[in-house]
């Protein structure tokens, strides 16, 4: 049996099923390198009751141990935020079909919704893009851009993260990539930590949010399209707020 499960954003987003499903587990793997989590991986075994097995990139993406163990023992896999939001996740679904194993699918909250907490609709969001740590020679973030501008459809940037190494790519290290080729002029929307009792939100000219500091993560930006006047009121509201 393979228990995919979200754990979301916070320890908040951890339901009573999902403690009962993961003291049950003969093994429980909290695959921690695609986000980063609000509470430690001992605070989070001492939530759930059971000790974990921290499941790095190289676990996840080659994942025979994962798969063999789950066709004869009761496994769990703990994913920060909603399960699918990356491949190698999927990935392990479709094995796991292909093996005939038992599988059982919690989902949760992830920033495809909690972004939302910005105001913005989100049926007026255009294709995600992702900002990468290495990016001097990158264009594809650039290219979404323009095409949901075109749309008149808002762009999230999710921002590259290495949590193995403790490593997080800023806001304004963001900006600072995006300022080759975006007008300073251009409104922007700065997140951190989403989903949290941490959670900040800022909307202002991506000039003056360079100027800030973020010291929350995970982070990501979203450069609004054409508003609804809705969107507007609360945006504004949003850039009041001291």
């Amino acid at each position: 049996m393979l228990n995919i499960i979200g754990i979301g954003l916070s320890h908040k987003n951890i339901t009573e099923e999902i403690k009962e499903i993961v003291k049950k587990s003969d093994y429980a793997y909290f695959e921690n390198y695609t986000s980063k989590y609000n509470i430690s991986v001992n605070e989070l075994e001492i939530l759930l009751d059971k000790k974990l097995i921290v499941a790095n990139r190289s676990l996840v993406e080659n994942s025979n141990e994962i798969l063999e163990n789950s066709k004869t023992e009761n496994v769990s896999l703990l994913i920060i935020g909603d399960i699918f939001m990356a491949t190698t996740h999927t990935a392990i679904y479709l094995e796991a079909k292909k093996l005939n194993i038992d599988i059982k699918l919690i989902h949760n909250v992830s920033i495809l919704n909690l972004v939302s907490d910005s105001g913005l609709s989100l049926y007026n969001f255009g294709k995600i893009t992702s900002i990468p740590f290495n990016n001097e020679n990158i264009e594809e973030p650039f290219k979404i851009f323009e095409e949901n501008k075109k749309m008149n459809l808002h762009t999230l940037f999710l921002l590259d993260l290495d949590p193995e190494n403790d490593k997080y790519m800023t806001i304004n290290q963001a900006l600072n990539y995006l300022l080759r080729k975006v007008k300073d002029e251009e409104y922007a929307i700065a997140c951190s930590a989403l989903g949290t009792d941490n959670q900040e939100i800022r909307y202002d000219k991506m000039k003056n949010l360079i100027n800030l500091k973020f010291d929350k993560y995970p982070q990501c930006i979203v450069i609004p399209g054409k508003l609804h006047f809705i969107e507007q009121e609360i945006l504004e509201t949003i850039k009041n707020e001291k």
